[in-house]
């Protein structure tokens, strides 16, 4: 159980973000050869055949309908992954009020959250922006990327508690810092400062981050490296990019949330 609460914490039953066998990437990455291309987010991915499930629900028979019967919840469990935690099933039911099949940013804080641990809506929808199907059009996830987010979630909370050596609650630059270069990015101190620079909060003191925005931090880092090693198909550490490319890589991490 972990010290940060008793409320039981997301299961990290995914493959670990890094080989721990493997030595940190020193930037550049040319020892490392090309990433699998994967998703997660599969496009053959069925969705549950849902009321309404290709935009929320206004009218019909739904809890949320003009006509105000209500509609048993379906059977969650089918449309999750086998193996899925029965407790990541609950959770994503809880919020479904609309028996919708989807979750939307404030239901997904809401089943993320808990007394010892918030998240904020901007990391809500950087994750939603990171972890929904490409082919759906509303900022939501489903049951298998709920599943997927959940664990993924379990993997930085195992990183978080391991970096957070004074058990505070909070990681602190330095920290940071170290938590990156585990799992392979060598970030450089000038990017480093941009990074939790947004975090301040007035005081003149070097802020610190709670879980959501360490999630935050290091997703966006994950995320953007990912995204340039597509274009650095050599592994030289440098790419060519034009402005549009620039601007198409860039822009979806600032706007999304």
């Amino acid at each position: 159980m972990s010290s940060y609460g008793n409320r039981p914490q997301y299961s990290p039953s995914a493959p670990p973000l890094a080989d721990p066998n493997e030595p940190p990437i020193a930037y550049p990455y040319n020892q490392h050869p090309p990433p699998s291309s994967s998703s997660s987010s599969p496009a053959d991915y069925s969705y549950p055949n849902y009321p309404h499930q290709s935009q929320p629900q206004r009218s019909g028979y739904g809890p949320t309908s003009a006509y105000g019967y209500y509609q048993p919840a379906p059977n969650y469990a089918s449309f999750f992954p086998p193996g899925t935690d029965p407790q990541v099933i609950q959770s994503f039911q809880m919020v479904d009020r609309d028996r919708s099949g989807f979750v939307e940013d404030k239901e997904l804080q809401e089943a993320l959250s808990s007394g010892y641990q918030r998240f904020s809506l901007r990391t809500i929808r950087l994750l939603i922006f990171l972890f929904k199907n490409p082919s759906e059009y509303y900022p939501r996830i489903g049951p298998k990327e709920f599943a997927a987010l959940w664990s993924c979630l379990g993997q930085w909370r195992a990183i978080f508690e391991r970096f957070d050596r004074d058990r505070s609650g909070k990681i602190d630059a330095a920290e940071l810092r170290d938590a990156l270069y585990s799992l392979g990015y060598m970030v450089p101190p000038s990017v480093l400062e941009v990074l939790i620079s947004r975090y301040t909060d007035g005081s003149g003191r070097r802020p610190e981050l709670c879980f959501d925005s360490f999630v935050e931090c290091g997703m966006v880092v994950k995320g953007l490296t990912e995204k340039f090693k597509e274009k650095d198909t050599g592994y030289t550490g440098s790419a060519k990019l034009s402005y549009d490319e620039f601007m198409s890589m860039i822009l979806p991490f600032i706007v999304s949330y």
